[in-house]
Protein backbone atom coordinates (compact mmCIF):
# COMPACT_ATOMS: atom_id res chain seq x y z
CA UNK A 1 0.00 0.00 0.00
CA UNK A 2 2.88 2.33 0.36
CA UNK A 3 3.41 2.19 -3.14
CA UNK A 4 -0.20 2.86 -3.95
CA UNK A 5 0.07 5.79 -1.42
CA UNK A 6 2.88 7.25 -2.74
CA UNK A 7 1.62 7.25 -6.33
CA UNK A 8 -1.43 8.70 -5.35
CA UNK A 9 0.72 11.37 -3.25
CA UNK A 10 3.08 12.38 -6.41
CA UNK A 11 -0.11 11.89 -8.49
CA UNK A 12 -1.78 15.05 -6.14
CA UNK A 13 1.30 16.63 -6.42
CA UNK A 14 1.68 16.57 -9.91
CA UNK A 15 -1.81 17.82 -10.77
CA UNK A 16 -0.99 20.73 -8.32
CA UNK A 17 1.53 21.84 -9.97
CA UNK A 18 0.06 21.63 -12.90
CA UNK A 19 -2.78 23.31 -12.11
CA UNK A 20 -0.50 26.08 -10.67
CA UNK A 21 0.92 26.11 -14.30
CA UNK A 22 -2.27 26.42 -15.99
CA UNK A 23 -3.42 29.43 -13.30
CA UNK A 24 -0.26 30.67 -14.68
CA UNK A 25 -0.88 30.81 -17.84
CA UNK A 26 -4.20 31.98 -17.57
CA UNK A 27 -2.63 34.56 -15.74
CA UNK A 28 -0.19 35.54 -18.17
CA UNK A 29 -3.10 35.64 -20.99
CA UNK A 30 -5.71 37.82 -18.99
CA UNK A 31 -2.83 39.97 -18.55
CA UNK A 32 -1.83 40.07 -22.36
CA UNK A 33 -5.16 40.30 -22.93
CA UNK A 34 -5.57 43.87 -20.62
CA UNK A 35 -2.25 44.96 -22.23
CA UNK A 36 -4.10 45.03 -25.99
CA UNK A 37 -7.46 45.94 -24.83
CA UNK A 38 -5.52 49.20 -22.90
CA UNK A 39 -3.65 49.79 -26.38
CA UNK A 40 -6.59 49.49 -28.32
CA UNK A 41 -8.57 51.76 -25.96
CA UNK A 42 -5.52 54.52 -26.38
CA UNK A 43 -6.03 53.88 -30.26
CA UNK A 44 -8.99 54.47 -30.32
CA UNK A 45 -8.95 57.62 -28.06
CA UNK A 46 -6.28 59.05 -30.10
CA UNK A 47 -8.51 58.64 -33.29
CA UNK A 48 -11.26 60.35 -31.84
CA UNK A 49 -8.74 63.17 -30.65
CA UNK A 50 -7.78 63.45 -34.30
CA UNK A 51 -11.17 63.09 -35.82
CA UNK A 52 -12.19 65.71 -33.54
CA UNK A 53 -9.56 68.00 -34.90
CA UNK A 54 -10.15 67.48 -38.52
CA UNK A 55 -13.65 68.06 -37.83
CA UNK A 56 -12.91 71.56 -35.90
CA UNK A 57 -10.50 72.17 -38.97
CA UNK A 58 -13.13 71.56 -41.56
CA UNK A 59 -15.16 74.25 -39.58
CA UNK A 60 -12.80 76.82 -39.82
CA UNK A 61 -11.98 76.18 -43.19
CA UNK A 62 -15.52 76.25 -44.50
CA UNK A 63 -15.76 79.94 -42.43
CA UNK A 64 -12.85 80.96 -44.42
CA UNK A 65 -13.99 80.43 -48.00
CA UNK A 66 -17.34 81.95 -47.04
CA UNK A 67 -14.97 84.70 -46.02
CA UNK A 68 -13.32 84.35 -49.22
CA UNK A 69 -16.00 84.11 -51.30
CA UNK A 70 -17.74 87.27 -49.79
CA UNK A 71 -14.31 88.78 -50.44
CA UNK A 72 -14.51 87.47 -54.13
CA UNK A 73 -18.08 88.76 -54.57
CA UNK A 74 -17.31 92.15 -53.34
CA UNK A 75 -13.76 92.78 -55.61
CA UNK A 76 -16.08 91.53 -58.43
CA UNK A 77 -18.56 94.65 -57.56
CA UNK A 78 -15.40 96.59 -57.70
CA UNK A 79 -15.11 95.26 -60.96
CA UNK A 80 -18.49 96.04 -62.19
CA UNK A 81 -18.85 99.73 -60.86
CA UNK A 82 -14.84 100.46 -62.49
CA UNK A 83 -16.23 99.15 -65.76
CA UNK A 84 -19.29 101.05 -65.36
CA UNK A 85 -17.22 104.09 -64.18
CA UNK A 86 -15.13 103.75 -67.36
CA UNK A 87 -17.95 103.06 -69.93
CA UNK A 88 -19.76 106.66 -68.42
CA UNK A 89 -16.52 108.97 -68.88
CA UNK A 90 -16.56 107.27 -72.56
CA UNK A 91 -19.63 108.27 -73.06
CA UNK A 92 -19.21 111.63 -71.40
CA UNK A 93 -16.00 112.32 -73.16
CA UNK A 94 -17.67 111.36 -76.64
CA UNK A 95 -20.84 113.56 -75.83
CA UNK A 96 -18.57 116.62 -74.71
CA UNK A 97 -16.33 116.10 -78.20
CA UNK A 98 -19.79 116.40 -80.13
CA UNK A 99 -20.64 119.41 -78.48
CA UNK A 100 -17.53 120.95 -78.83
CA UNK A 101 -17.64 119.77 -82.73
CA UNK A 102 -21.22 121.57 -83.38
CA UNK A 103 -20.32 124.85 -81.36
CA UNK A 104 -17.39 125.34 -83.24
CA UNK A 105 -19.05 124.63 -86.49
CA UNK A 106 -21.76 126.90 -85.49
CA UNK A 107 -19.09 129.86 -84.57
CA UNK A 108 -17.00 129.56 -87.08
CA UNK A 109 -17.37 131.53 -90.81
CA UNK A 110 -18.42 129.94 -93.34
CA UNK A 111 -15.17 129.82 -95.99
CA UNK A 112 -16.58 131.25 -99.25
CA UNK A 113 -14.97 130.32 -102.46
CA UNK A 114 -13.22 132.73 -104.10
CA UNK A 115 -12.90 132.75 -108.12
CA UNK A 116 -10.10 133.77 -109.97
CA UNK A 117 -9.83 137.06 -111.44
CA UNK A 118 -11.25 136.69 -114.63
CA UNK A 119 -10.41 139.04 -117.59
CA UNK A 120 -13.38 140.79 -117.67
CA UNK A 121 -14.32 143.11 -114.88
CA UNK A 122 -17.18 141.67 -113.26
CA UNK A 123 -20.02 144.01 -112.73
CA UNK A 124 -21.22 143.53 -109.31
CA UNK A 125 -20.00 141.47 -106.27
CA UNK A 126 -20.97 137.87 -105.75
CA UNK A 127 -23.33 137.06 -103.04
CA UNK A 128 -21.91 135.46 -99.48
CA UNK A 129 -23.73 132.86 -97.79
CA UNK A 130 -23.65 133.23 -94.20
CA UNK A 131 -23.31 130.40 -91.35
CA UNK A 132 -27.02 130.37 -91.10
CA UNK A 133 -27.14 129.67 -95.23
CA UNK A 134 -28.25 133.11 -96.16
CA UNK A 135 -27.23 135.27 -98.64
CA UNK A 136 -26.12 138.19 -98.13
CA UNK A 137 -23.71 141.25 -99.82
CA UNK A 138 -26.23 141.14 -102.47
CA UNK A 139 -26.48 145.62 -103.30
CA UNK A 140 -30.06 146.44 -104.07
CA UNK A 141 -30.87 150.13 -105.10
CA UNK A 142 -33.02 151.91 -102.50
CA UNK A 143 -33.17 155.58 -104.52
CA UNK A 144 -36.20 154.94 -106.09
Amino acid sequence: MASISSSSGTQAATQAGWQQLQLQQARRTAEQAEQAAQALKAQADGAQRTAEQAQENARSLTVRSDQAQTSAGQAWQGVAAIQTREQMQTQLSRTVEQVVIRQQAESAPVAVAVAAPSATPATSPSPVVNAQGQVTGTVINTTA
